[in-house]
């Protein structure tokens, strides 16, 4: 065996080598990674109103960053949940596990919520009793009002920055929605979100045994109710928007004393919506934006010498987007404010940190359909579909007279799978894969439906290679996924959520609703816009190879090479 000795002056030499002048050297990693995340932010939306945006936010980004412009999710249930972890992870659900905001569990025979766990309660007591049920119903599905990240079933980047730096990196997630900072601050960092319940941001005892003070003192300053009786009013004059003569369009969500016109009425502090009221308006992303600066100050992030981690999820374009839908003035106006907050955080890390020593990184969890009503105005074909008035009865009485079934069918149906009983999964004298094929068959006849999956079929590739399916398969997961994927057809969906009629409802693999920004910018960064087609999993594992960190465990993408060829 040969043994390999390097004298001094051999090292020296080496480095000489390496070291030689006009040689690439890795730049000085950034301080801050800051990684935005705009709920139901459609990859055409921030170039839409692009002549009217101000300067230092969206403008910023998109002059100044490498924006990919045809970037997609490659999963087909464009959830919430789904979307953010698939960003945080670079996995697809089939690999992180999260493929719904609800699925049916089947070792405790009910329907769970996505981040649920009974283990860890909130640290204020009645800052969840399912607070977001009036536009947010899933939440309904939630056992407990215990939240942690624990359902997640790979590593996140936020993870293996945590492992990279010894547990150095400051890590956190702040969002409106829970779901949207457990997700993105991982297992390693600690997250925050506002409980409409209380108007305060909270966090559960995965996390914290107390409160940091600076979270005690932002809450005390009660700044939800500085909008008290106040109304959401137009940034601009009316007739400079795009939408400005569409403001009264009926299929817009029509709420309460909200209404569907400016300006929008936020009611009294007190009042029972107001809370939620204040997050279906650009108010939500204001206060989430004041208490990213708040944790960014009391934490130091940024100061130290590791790379810190932080990921602020807006959601307000997706509340504004389901109660009036993305070609409406409400969305309209609540972009170009959403680009003010922007600039407002920008400018304030520009202060603190310095944008030259910040990676920031924007995506979306979704994109979203237009309203049918709106396409409907134009001409082109869409509708809503109204599962409960499928008269499914005969074909569950043909099907369980071919198998010999007595008893249920038919578990449930959480969007976007079909459950069968539980009692048929493992009976000797079914065979699942053609009760299955069956029940498939019976689904795809129901108006509206284009496809109805198999998880048998996908299990033994017996299904056709296109995008379509492709993307089913990324988000079947044996252990939470359903026995049959419904697939509605291009521009139709269920718009009723839980008694509401909204205007719009995402999460199918068509290309609305995969369609997202992915856009670089800060650290040095010089401007670029790439149109191949890249994938929103690329994000991670490109996070990763720039701070040279592990790629995260189930990571299924690819390295941007655009960035890191001017990072490194």
């Amino acid at each position: 065996m040969s043994v390999y000795r390097f004298s001094a002056v051999t090292a020296l030499a080496l480095g000489a080598i390496v070291l030689q002048p006009g040689s690439a050297l890795p730049a000085e990693k950034p301080r801050l990674i800051l990684q935005i995340t705009v709920d139901q932010f459609r990859g055409d939306l921030p170039m839409r109103y692009f002549d009217r945006l101000g300067e230092g936010g969206l403008r910023y980004l998109l002059e100044e960053g490498v924006h990919f412009s045809n970037a997609h999710h490659t999963h087909a249930n464009t959830e919430t949940i789904v979307g953010h972890t698939s960003l945080a992870t670079g996995a697809n659900p089939a690999a992180h596990g999260m493929i719904g905001n609800v699925w049916f569990d089947r070792t405790t025979g009910s329907t769970t919520y996505n981040i649920e766990d009974p283990d860890y309660a909130l640290l204020t007591e009645g800052a969840g009793v399912n607070d977001d049920t009036e536009i947010d119903p899933t939440q309904k599905a939630a056992n407990s009002d215990g939240r942690s990240p624990r359902a997640i079933l790979t590593t996140t980047f936020s993870d293996e920055l945590a492992a990279h730096t010894a547990g150095e990196a400051k890590i956190f997630g702040v969002s409106v929605k829970d779901r949207g900072a457990v997700s993105m601050a991982g297992h390693a960092g600690k997250a925050f979100w506002f409980s409409k319940a209380t108007g305060e941001f909270v966090t559960s005892t995965y996390y914290y045994d107390d409160y940091p003070q600076w979270v005690v003192d932002w809450n005390a300053r009660k700044l939800p109710q500085s909008f008290d009786g106040k109304d959401w009013e137009l940034l601009h004059p009316q007739d400079t928007y795009l939408f400005g003569g569409r403001d009264d369009q009926e299929w817009e969500m029509d709420f309460g004393d909200y209404g569907r016109t400016f300006p929008h009425n936020f009611g009294p502090a007190d009042g029972p919506y107001f809370t939620t009221l204040l997050t279906v308006s650009p108010a939500g992303d204001e206060l989430t934006t004041d208490f990213a600066k708040a944790l960014i100050e009391a934490e130091g992030l940024g100061q130290g010498d590791v790379t810190d981690y932080l990921a602020v999820s807006y959601s307000a374009t997706d509340y504004v987007g389901h109660f009036f839908g993305p070609s409406s003035l409400e969305s309209e106006d609540n972009i170009l404010r959403l680009d003010r907050t922007l600039a407002d955080l920008f400018s304030f890390i520009d202060e603190k940190i310095g944008l030259d020593r910040t990676l920031i990184v924007l995506s979306a969890d979704h994109g979203a359909p237009e309203a049918p009503g709106y396409l409907q105005s134009l001409g082109i074909p869409s509708g809503y579909i109204s599962p409960d008035e499928w008269d499914t009865s005969p074909a569950i009485a043909r099907i369980k007279k071919r198998f010999g079934i007595e008893g249920e069918l038919i578990e449930g149906y959480d969007h976007p799978y079909v459950y069968l009983a539980s009692n048929l999964l493992n009976n000797p004298d079914i065979d699942l894969a053609e009760l299955e094929q069956a029940v498939a068959a019976e689904l795809d006849a129901f108006d509206g439906v284009a496809y109805a999956v198999p998880s048998t079929s996908l299990e033994s590739g017996t299904v056709p290679d296109n995008l379509l399916i492709r993307a089913v398969r990324n988000n079947y997961n044996r252990a939470r996924s359903g026995n049959v994927y419904l697939v509605f057809r291009p521009g139709w969906f269920i718009n009723d959520m839980d008694g509401l009629s909204v205007s719009v409802t995402h999460g199918s693999p068509w290309r609305y609703d995969t369609y997202v920004p992915i856009i670089f910018a800060g650290n040095g960064i010089k401007s670029e816009t790439v149109d191949r087609r890249v994938h929103a999993v690329d994000v991670a594992l490109t996070l990763s190879t720039l701070i040279g960190a592990a790629p995260p465990s189930g990571a299924a993408g690819d390295v941007l090479t655009e960035v890191v060829r001017q990072v490194r």
